[in-house]
């Protein structure tokens, strides 16, 4: 089976109100054939010859980080700076919309959280499930059940991946739950089937992780995009990652999501953020 049982499954083609009705009854969407073929091998490609110069588990030696991270599995961003296959990401027009419409209560803009590749090794066990706002618990859980939409998520299969590979598990409903500390039943836990180029988009409400790699031999090849509302800190140091040289003619929605654009609050309900001299400010060609 391609997919989950408990999401529902869509195409590129797919009506977008559908897709949103769907996502926030479930907490996610399955979208097949998300990347197209040619651009799945080309980011797939990248990916893999940018692995060999990674090392599984990370850097940081805390255990619980080693842990949540995967000592067998390895991480990595600056995606953009070898394949402009991200930047088509970043203007995605489907992920785009459901990005504006989601994370629009939050906030006028929102800008990158982070573009990582995500590759479980052989023997990794299951990741703890957790919620992508947990990031910034100090709102999400704080306001829980009544939080805002804080973040948006993808994950895209770079090669064909099924549970037992460590597909993404997910337990749909869980971003509605009343009690913010409550743990699933092993039944309303699934891992889906992807075939190269299908995604997961999912809230950053919804309880999920990385599945266990119970082969011997074979790694999970996948891709996490996920964008966040503008007054938060992204996972990721995207103006670092990505400075201002580097997006010369560049459009300015890609400006904007790696940082190199101020932040407009909702119109008499917040302040602008990321300013310059108190002006709105964007790098230039």
């Amino acid at each position: 089976m391609r997919g989950y049982r408990g999401l529902t499954s869509f195409n590129r083609s797919s009506e977008g109100d559908a897709m949103l009705a769907s996502f926030e009854a479930d907490g996610a969407i399955f979208v097949t054939d998300f990347l197209s073929s040619s651009g799945c091998a080309s980011l797939a490609e990248t990916v893999k010859r940018m692995t060999v110069s990674h090392s599984a588990g990370g850097q940081d030696t805390r255990r619980f980080w080693q842990r949540f991270h995967g000592e067998r599995t390895t991480r990595f961003t600056g995606i953009g700076r070898y394949s402009d296959v991200f930047f088509d990401l970043l203007e995605d027009p489907l992920f785009g919309q459901l990005a504006d419409q989601v994370l629009g209560g939050g906030g006028t803009h929102y800008w990158m959280n982070t573009c990582q590749a995500m590759v479980i090794g052989p023997g990794e066990p299951a990741q703890v499930l957790h919620r992508d706002g947990q990031n910034w618990a100090t709102v999400q859980a704080a306001l829980w059940p009544r939080s805002p939409e804080l973040t948006i998520s993808m994950m895209i299969a770079l090669d064909e991946v099924w549970p037992e590979l460590g597909a993404t598990r997910v337990v749909s409903g869980s971003h509605r739950w009343a009690d913010f500390e409550r743990r699933p039943a092993l039944d309303e836990v699934e891992a889906g089937a992807f075939r190269a180029g299908d995604a997961l988009i999912y809230s950053g409400a919804l309880l999920h992780g990385g599945g266990a790699n119970e082969t011997s031999d074979q790694s999970r090849w996948a891709l996490h995009l996920s964008f966040v509302v503008g007054w938060l800190t992204p996972e990721e140091a995207i103006t670092e990652e990505y400075p201002s040289t580097l997006l010369k003619g560049r459009s300015e929605r890609v400006k904007r999501l790696l940082g190199h654009s101020s932040y407009e609050g909702p119109p008499a309900q917040g302040g602008r953020l990321w300013l310059k001299n108190f002006d709105h400010w964007q790098s230039s060609d």
